[in-house]
């Protein structure tokens, strides 16, 4: 199986020029001239970017969602390739009604007439992995049904396994080949790939999502079934809105295009900097409005995560770059490791600032994102950044959001409307908003914890006494000593907690 599926990617590879592409990274150019003249009959005409777009739809949807990702990362790709692969558009023919009705009755063990009192054989979506269908439950609610495609694991395991081949290869004959990190890169994209396969993990992902924003004025998300759910079959409330690509429509029921961007940004930002958790897959396909004006978030399959140093790391670049503090960019940088510690910040500054500055006090449709993050990758190249790929879907999903915003309002101030919500969440990380949280967190443990300590010095106490104990006993002493003023003030911090719940 393997064997041939290499054999149909060398063919594509060749049809479409693909190999010329790699050998031309040969100084000499000698390979990339002998594979063209041994290849005459190919029509290399169409640009290069063109021509991988094309092979990589060719190939299937599995190389077509690794090169939407792969459009993200503008450091590995010259920008012609990576507004070609921009365009790559993730829209599968769906398999039979037959086929889908077949798999719920294995998911389920009787036929879908016996589990659900109605289900329309005609799926209302379709993508790569899975394909969707409309349903009443037993007790009349309104369900959408996802099917994963049948016999998908094994043909992604395959396709994994050779792009990280071919990704190994990339490293040996590149010489950014070690910063960039494709392997990591394959490694990241097959996670989240291997995810999207079991749809009791994307049901979880809809569920966490659905708590976080759980009474928000700005975001609905479905409710899952989790009696109907399984590895291959998930069921969730069927959600009614308007998909968000459709303008004149919004504009027509009367949808606040204005404040429905601005609602945007602040959904993005509290996904990312409050729960670390946000939506990774934000196309406007996945993407509907209610019309209340609220967000409907569909398809969960994936989702990025950051941990508190991630955030705590983006929360100061952030800030810093909204307060044109380049020179505090260049140190978080440095300070976080990504750049080396010999790197001059007076001169990395001045190229962060060069990269910057042009777009401030300037609107969204003014702005390019995509060369934003083309000359940002070229400074971090010059500055031997290093590449951080879990931070890929947060690129991926921050092009989506540009996307949004310059269909809903493209005289959006991005800078203006983030920088309130940024300077909120900091206050409440840093400072004695932070520092009273962090009690509030913590107290419940010292509660659990510090009574233990008095018997534990009895104990100590009750033993024979030993002359090499005596060291240590004093220092139990005085750690009782310590211990209780720590108490006087936790008992203070927590009354101050407690009156603040009042006030």
């Amino acid at each position: 199986m393997r064997l041939f599926r290499l054999i149909k990617i060398l063919a594509v590879a060749s049809q479409y020029g693909l190999d010329s592409m790699v050998l031309e990274l040969e100084p000499s150019g000698r390979l990339a001239r002998l594979a063209n003249a041994l290849q005459f009959w190919r029509d290399l005409s169409l640009p290069r970017g063109v021509r991988l777009r094309q092979a990589l739809e060719n190939l299937g949807p599995i190389f077509v969602k690794f090169g939407q990702m792969l459009s993200t990362r503008r450091d590995l790709l010259p920008q012609d390739i990576a507004d070609e692969l921009a365009r790559l558009q993730d829209q599968v023919p769906p398999f039979s009604s037959a086929l889908a009705l077949k798999e719920i009755e294995k998911a389920y063990g009787k036929p879908a007439s016996e589990v659900f009192t109605e289900f329309d054989p005609v799926p209302v979506a379709s993508a790569s992995i899975a394909q969707v269908h409309f349903a009443r439950l037993p007790d009349g609610k309104e369900v959408a049904v996802k099917i994963l495609r049948p016999n998908m694991h094994g043909v992604i395991e395959h396709d994994l396994a050779l792009m990280d081949a071919a990704a190994m290869l990339l490293e040996k004959i590149w010489a950014d080949g070690k910063r960039l990190k494709p392997r990591e890169v394959v490694a990241e994209f097959a996670k989240y790939l291997r995810d999207e396969l079991d749809l009791m993990r994307e049901a979880a992902n809809c569920s966490q999502l659905r708590r976080n924003f759980e009474g928000s004025p700005l975001l609905m998300v479905p409710e899952v079934f989790w009696d109907w759910c399984g590895p291959t079959v998930m069921v969730m409330e069927r959600m009614h809105g308007t998909p968000i690509s459709r303008i004149e429509e919004l504009r027509a029921q009367g949808i606040d295009l204005e404040q429905l961007s601005m609602a945007g940004v602040e959904i993005f930002f509290t996904q990312v900097l409050r729960d670390g958790f946000f939506h990774a897959d934000m196309h406007p396909g996945n993407i509907f409005v209610h019309a209340d004006g609220r967000y409907i978030a569909l398809d969960f399959g994936i989702v990025g995560t950051l941990t508190d140093s991630d955030k705590n790391y983006l929360a100061q670049n952030f800030i810093a770059f909204f307060r044109r503090d380049y020179k505090r960019v260049a140190e978080v940088h440095i300070e976080s490791g990504w750049a080396p510690e010999n790197t001059r910040v007076d001169e990395f500054e001045a190229a962060i600032r060069a990269v910057c500055e042009p777009i401030f006090d300037r609107p969204l449709k003014d702005i390019s994102f995509g060369k934003i993050l083309l000359r940002l990758f070229q400074t971090s190249r010059r500055f031997n950044v290093e590449i951080q790929p879990q931070l890929v879907m947060l690129q991926k999903t921050l092009l989506n959001i540009e996307g949004l915003g310059r269909q809903l309002n493209p005289d959006l101030d991005l800078w203006k409307t983030a920088k309130p919500f940024l300077e909120h969440w900091m206050s409440e990380q840093i400072g004695w908003r932070g520092a009273l949280k962090g009690v509030r967190q913590e107290a419940p443990q010292w509660a659990r914890s510090l009574p233990q300590l008095p018997r534990l010095v009895y104990q100590a106490l009750a033993r024979p006494p030993r002359a090499d104990l005596a060291p240590q006993l004093e220092r139990l002493i005085a750690a009782q000593d310590q211990q209780n003023r720590w108490l006087l003030v936790i008992a203070l911090l927590l009354a101050i907690i407690g009156a603040a719940q009042f006030v």
